[in-house]
């Protein structure tokens, strides 16, 4: 099974570009599907049924897992026997007609502009402050997810252009636009701080901590609580709903399905159709407030 589970992993990452996030998700989850087979003392996944997987649903409902992370896994596990089968290890792929269990539809959490501009305007002219105000302007800019912000380097910035540069892989990188605001958050962070914050200078990291290394998903975490706290913000704010915010004042302002389905990055066009429900109901509170026989 290891070296199969090897191949796999190669097939995500050199036919299908997956990005490093996504790999690593698969990759736990198929082999975490693979630990379960091998308690059930199934030694090959040709002898994988449609009633397996069955007993692997009932098996994550059992451990508490939540219905949205067991569809990833299911959906992990599916991709992985379409692999087994286009290799003609498995002649039927036994996931395809699993149904898996349905999501509780929740509303969609973001911010309003005016509390995006409270929250942006937060950060002081510290040194700390300039870093952050320049994280928080480009989350708010590009909709960039926590992961790939602290893993940006110097280099990915092209303040001439006004764009960034998103992803591990060069060749399968985002081109991400950023408007007047967060190039300026950039470049005033660029000029007066990360150079004093530096331990070494060879450090090629965009965003750095006060030890001089890359900032954490666990320290930008930390950034975004605090001038949420500082704002008085009542909502949850996390880097997530800042994400959403992005997303839902694009479509807001005349963003086309596809462009920002690019522009976030999501493989599947369903994961941004979310965000049309989102604009459909502040739609129907504005008519609502504004039309005279509502």
């Amino acid at each position: 099974m290891e070296s199969i589970l090897a191949e796999f992993e190669a097939y995500l990452f050199q036919e299908k570009k997956m990005a490093k996030n996504s790999l690593q998700a698969y990759r736990r989850d198929v082999r975490g599907f693979a630990q379960f087979l091998k308690e059930k003392h199934i030694r090959q996944f040709s002898d994988v049924n449609n009633a397996t997987i069955i007993s692997y649903v009932l098996y994550l409902k059992k451990l508490g897992r939540t219905t949205s992370t067991i569809n990833r896994k299911i959906a992990s596990v599916r991709s992985f026997f379409y692999f087994l089968k286009r290799r003609g290890d498995v002649e039927e792929n036994p996931v395809a007609r699993v149904r898996t269990p349905k999501l509780e539809k929740k509303e969609l959490e973001y911010l309003s502009l005016e509390e995006v501009e409270l929250l942006l305007s937060q950060p002081d002219d510290s040194r700390k402050g300039i870093r952050d105000k320049a994280i928080l302007e480009l989350m708010y800019a590009t909709g960039m997810r926590v992961s790939e912000v602290v893993m940006l380097d110097v280099g990915d910035v092209n303040l001439k252009m006004d764009f960034v540069a998103c992803g591990s892989d060069q060749s399968n990188a985002r081109i991400l636009p950023i408007g007047q605001m967060c190039r300026e958050a950039l470049a005033r962070y660029l000029e007066e701080c990360r150079s004093g914050m530096l331990t070494d200078m060879e450090e090629d990291a965009l965003f750095v901590n006060y030890n001089g290394h890359r900032l954490t998903r666990q320290g930008l975490w930390k950034i975004i609580r605090y001038y949420a706290d500082k704002a008085g913000i009542e909502k949850r704010i996390t880097p997530q709903i800042l994400r959403h915010s992005f997303a839902v004042h694009m479509i807001q302002n005349g963003a086309d399905l596809k462009s920002l389905q690019e522009l976030l990055g999501h493989e599947d066009a369903a994961a941004t159709q979310v965000y049309l429900t989102a604009n459909r109901s502040t739609l129907k509170e504005v008519y609502d407030k504004t039309h005279p026989r509502a």
